[in-house]
């Protein structure tokens, strides 16, 4: 079996990054990358097919009393529409969206393709993903194909075109959702179409069998290629498969997925020129998926976020999610497009949100850029999976707390129409690389310690205590407009992303590089010389040693902050030290350094920070490099975004006790006009709009 190199798209230029993070692109002009409609779009999945008919009555009339205006319908409907191979039925999806249509309520109508029916796996057994260590998977759940099926792909574009014939110019449909959660709950498939896909992404790639090699380093461990067909997935092995081999298979998975999204957004946008196609993504939860490379695909980026229920600071990491997915759509304004009223099903434990919650995880996506704020789902199902996840309408019905925020929350996004279409402005960045991300997650680093999300979340963490709103971007990306750029956490850096932080600082800017970062270049391949590798320069010093520590074990720096996990022997070849060792293993050594080159500074922090000691130090770059901050009273988020003429100030308190901020212009949600300061109800939110 083989798959046509044009099924899968060309990896050089799925991987290219050449645009700033936030640049405008040149199609903005263009109604169909805009969200559709003039207001403030809220609503959430409805899986009809569920319920019946009269069921449908009663909910449409309930999404009028709550607000709605957009639901998302279809995702799951495959099997209805064609309940046999080639045999077509609309019926119960005509009666759908007329009755939605007669209610005021647009749909962003789904593909299904999520979810094949029962005849397609009888028919096609071959398209059953098939996972590293080689279990084929059953038929029962969703988004589980193989992405490199040309039956699949025959079977989605076929159901895709039949929708879009029918619907394209229907009036009520203002959106199209293509499948549903690339990427989830499995991302790479080991199957036989796979393996000979993966081939040709790499003869795509690398064009001779000498250059993969090298790539891949087969000389070690006797592993060289001498003809493609030797060539298989990285499967499991004896011991540690070949990484650099392993890294591309997850950049062609994450390619082998796009090219199905294309292939159903090609089909539809045959039938229709204006009406945008999106995909819904999980930005920093579903690390499989290179969502850089796919917002360059879609019309307007969409996203699904789920608290991590039991943390403590989940909003914070909420306010993390909704950063990375505006920085995705360069800074326009996004769609969630999935988010829970209260407790999800899946996690270890579902913790309900307490009362107000609903309405400040939704402002906080809203703040941070968001147009739209959808749910999963408007009603709760009775069976399936999916049974004990909250909805809009829960089991218990209109009488309960969780109805009243959903009209309460519908009432205020209401009044929010003026912020529609404002944007948020930040001066510090994060970089976000997902590749290194990948590379850093494989087997055998130096220590257990090493994961990518930890650090990312720790140095997010400070700046969001510190009222500091940031983009994320890549190394690549033009960071010049940025005040600082943290890299927390960036093991695998190409010469492009190298050269790129290097022009940054050269050119007046402050990096902040925390430790074992620059390691290894696009192919996880370590650098030639002492580490860091392509930051050496940019850095000032040179690691001679990694120095991990023993599970528990902190060493003391000298300037009286604590450092744990990690610690390195370095030797500075232009940098100052800032703190010293004072213990451990590197005692003596340099801990903390700061490099000046050009008009800029680049820092690097080589053990694990944590808790006041990271706040102290992220605080101090602040001050150095001009950024204003400041602690804000405990659990206070303060968010801004702005248009041409207004500033729009939200205040989201977390806490329970109130919190008194300064304020000049006018409450949104009351009218009141506000001058000197306001008070902030625990677990409340105000919202002030002032003259730009």
């Amino acid at each position: 079996m083989s798959t046509p190199t044009s099924e899968v798209l060309d990896s050089r230029r799925v991987a290219a990054t050449d645009s700033p993070a936030l640049a405008e692109p040149t199609r903005e002009s263009s109604s169909v990358h805009r969200i559709p409609g003039r207001e403030v779009r809220y609503g959430g999945d409805y899986n009809p097919e569920q319920w019946s008919r009269d069921v449908w009555i009663e909910d449409i009339e309930l999404m009028r009393r709550a607000g709605v205006n957009l639901v998302s319908v279809g995702i799951f409907s495959w099997v209805l529409l064609e309940p046999r191979e080639g045999e077509y039925d609309f019926t119960f999806l005509d009666d759908l969206i007329g009755l939605l249509a007669e209610a005021g309520i647009d749909v962003d109508l789904g593909t299904p393709t999520a979810a094949p029916p029962a005849w397609f796996w009888k028919k096609y057994p071959e398209a059953h993903p098939v996972t590293r260590d080689g279990i084929r998977l059953g038929f029962g759940s969703r988004g589980m194909v193989s992405p490199s099926s040309p039956e699949y792909r025959r079977a989605a574009t076929g159901i895709t075109e039949q929708l879009a014939r029918r619907y394209a110019s229907n009036p009520a449909v203002v959106m199209w959702h293509i499948h549903n959660e690339y990427g989830a709950p499995i991302s790479d498939s080991y199957d036989d179409y796979s393996v000979a896909a993966f081939r040709e992404w790499a003869r795509a790639r690398y064009t001779t069998l000498d250059a993969l090699n090298a790539a891949w380093g087969t000389l070690f461990w006797g592993q060289r290629y001498g003809d493609w067909d030797e060539i298989d997935a990285p499967r499991l092995s004896a011991s540690v498969s070949n990484q650099a081999q392993r890294l591309d298979y997850q950049r062609f998975t994450s390619d082998a997925l796009l090219a199905c999204y294309v292939a159903e957004r090609d089909v539809i946008r045959r039938y229709t020129q204006t009406t945008p196609i999106t995909t819904n993504f999980m930005a920093t939860n579903c690390p499989s998926v290179d969502y850089w490379s796919w917002a360059r695909e879609v019309d307007v980026v969409a996203n699904d976020h789920y608290l991590v229920a039991e943390r403590r600071d989940n909003h914070v990491m909420l306010a993390m999610d909704a950063d990375l997915t505006r920085s995705l759509a360069g800074g326009r304004p996004w769609i969630l497009m999935e988010h829970s009223t209260s407790a999800v099903n899946w996690q270890p434990r579902n913790i309900a949100k307490r009362p107000g919650e609903l309405a400040r995880n939704s402002l906080s996506h809203f703040a941070r850029g968001a147009d739209a704020i959808m749910f999963f789902q408007f009603r709760a199902s009775r069976f399936g999976a999916e049974k004990f996840h909250s909805a809009m309408l829960p089991h218990a019905g209109t009488g309960t707390r969780i109805w009243r925020e959903v009209e309460e929350l519908g009432s205020a996004l209401g009044a929010l129409g003026p912020v529609r279409g404002s944007r948020v402005e930040a001066s510090v960045a994060v970089v976000w690389s997902i590749e290194s991300f990948w590379a850093l997650d494989l087997e055998w680093r130096p220590s257990v310690e090493l994961g990518h999300r930890e650090r990312v979340e720790a140095f997010y963490t400070a700046l969001w205590n510190r009222g500091v709103t940031i983009d994320f971007v890549l190394p690549e990306h033009d960071l010049s407009g940025y005040d600082v750029v943290f890299a927390p956490s960036l093991y695998l850096l190409g010469d492009e992303g190298a050269a790129s932080l290097d022009r940054y600082v050269a050119g007046g800017g402050t990096l902040v590089v925390s430790y074992f970062s620059g390691i290894v270049g696009a192919n996880d391949e370590v650098a030639a010389g002492a580490s860091p590798g392509a930051l050496r320069d940019v850095l000032g010093l040179e690691i001679h040693e990694f120095l991990p520590l023993h599970e528990g074990e902190t060493v003391d720096l000298g300037d009286g902050r604590r450092g744990a996990a990690w610690s390195e022997e370095i030797v500075l070849t232009g940098a100052e030290s800032e703190a010293l060792y004072a213990t451990g293993p590197a005692a003596g050594g340099p801990a903390i350094t700061r490099n000046a080159r050009g008009d800029g500074t680049a820092w690097y922090v080589s053990t694990k920070l944590t808790g006041d000691d990271l706040q102290s130090f992220v605080d101090g770059v602040l001050a150095r490099a001009g950024v204003a901050h400041a602690a804000p009273p405990a659990g206070l988020e303060s968010v801004e975004r702005v248009d041409g003429e207004r500033r729009f100030a939200f205040h989201i308190n977390h806490a329970d006790e109130p919190a008194v901020v300064a304020a000049h212009g006018t409450d949104l949600l009351t009218g009141d006009h506000v001058d000197g300061e306001i008070t902030v109800p625990g677990a409340g939110y105000r919202i002030i709009a002032s003259p730009r």
